[in-house]
């Protein structure tokens, strides 16, 4: 058989490829969740693909707005600031951040997590690569990852496969993560065979080598646009006395968050307003929240809170006033 009549019956096949491999994904992903969360969230993804209005916490959705991807772009190069908020993306910065709790045991004193979030992978080739290189120097004890790896919220997901793959090499922990608005639930079981354990309204017990106290982390599936989050499903088997981190995608949950006696909340998708005004000042933050809570630590309560502005860029690869980062969340005990 010649290569172009084998091309051609791959194409041909294609269709049935994929759909026998989403098949597998699905089974693979009630196997893991039970029937009634993997058939609800894809019922979701089909019902609402790509919606511009309606659906979710807030009305309009942006990132579902595709042809404003270009007109977005065209103003930006007629300005002829394209080019310089382009090189901005690419310009991550490492940010620090102290978690202090009387509840954190004191085996866990100088723990740290390395954040990563918004990775949008296919418009953010450059601070992917820039990131693998800052991540080799670092020193954390584990990684968690909040959501939105692909760029688009419908289509193909390989090529956001791939791109956390080449990242997951350079990471030297145990890695937990939570989906975002872009992501596909057909995404958790490739992501798991990279090493990654996708926390699906799921909590997990943390320990530390030499030591029997442990920390508790939950996560939650979507709950910007999928409203698929489940604390009180998330909470399950958490004492009440632990200390508790949640990884939510949005911390427009920050309410909810705080009266289920979570400690600390880690979140991203606003990516900071990632077109901002001198000073941080976002135009606009795609998240029904208080502004303060859009970047960087934040308090409701006694729930300590932090919004990554995120790695990668969502609408158009640039950036103005609101560099891409990489966190390192360093928790510390306090006297109570």
């Amino acid at each position: 058989m010649s290569s172009f009549t084998q091309d051609r019956a791959l194409r041909a096949n294609a269709p049935a490829r994929a759909h026998s491999k989403t098949d597998e994904a699905v089974l693979e992903l009630e196997r893991r969740l039970g029937n009634t969360h993997a058939r609800l969230r894809l019922g979701i993804e089909r019902d609402h693909e790509a919606q511009i209005f309606g659906q979710g916490l807030n009305f309009f959705h942006i990132e579902n707005w595709y042809s404003g991807y270009s007109v977005l772009r065209k103003l930006l190069k007629t300005t002829g600031l394209y080019w310089v908020g382009r090189r901005n993306a690419a310009r991550i910065v490492v940010r620090d951040n102290t978690i202090q709790s009387a509840a954190l045991p004191s085996e866990f004193d100088g723990f740290t997590i390395l954040h990563l979030s918004d990775l949008h992978v296919e418009f953010s080739e450059q601070a992917l690569q820039q990131a693998a290189a800052v991540i080799d120097a670092l020193s954390y004890d584990l990684c968690v990852f909040t959501g939105d790896y692909r760029a688009l919220t419908y289509g193909s997901h390989e090529a956001a496969i791939l791109g956390v793959e080449a990242l997951r090499r350079h990471i030297k922990s145990s890695i937990y993560a939570v989906l975002g608005n872009h992501d596909t639930i057909l995404m958790v079981p490739e992501l798991e065979r990279l090493g990654m354990r996708i926390l699906l309204n799921e909590a997990v017990e943390v320990t530390r080598a030499g030591s029997d106290q442990k920390i508790y982390l939950a996560g939650v599936d979507d709950a910007h646009y999928f409203q698929a989050d489940n604390l009180e499903k998330a909470v399950v088997g958490i004492p009440a006395d632990a200390f508790s981190i949640l990884l939510s995608h949005t911390p427009e949950i920050y309410r909810p968050a705080a009266h289920c006696d979570f400690d600390v909340m880690l979140s991203g998708h606003t990516h900071g307003g990632q077109i901002c005004l001198p000073g941080g000042v976002p135009l606009k933050l795609n998240a029904v929240i208080p502004r303060r809570f859009g970047a960087g630590s934040w308090r409701f309560g006694y729930l300590q809170g932090y919004t990554s502005t995120g790695l990668g860029t969502s609408i158009v690869t640039s950036r103005f006033n609101c560099p891409p980062e990489i966190t390192l969340h360093r928790l510390r005990t306090s006297s109570r």
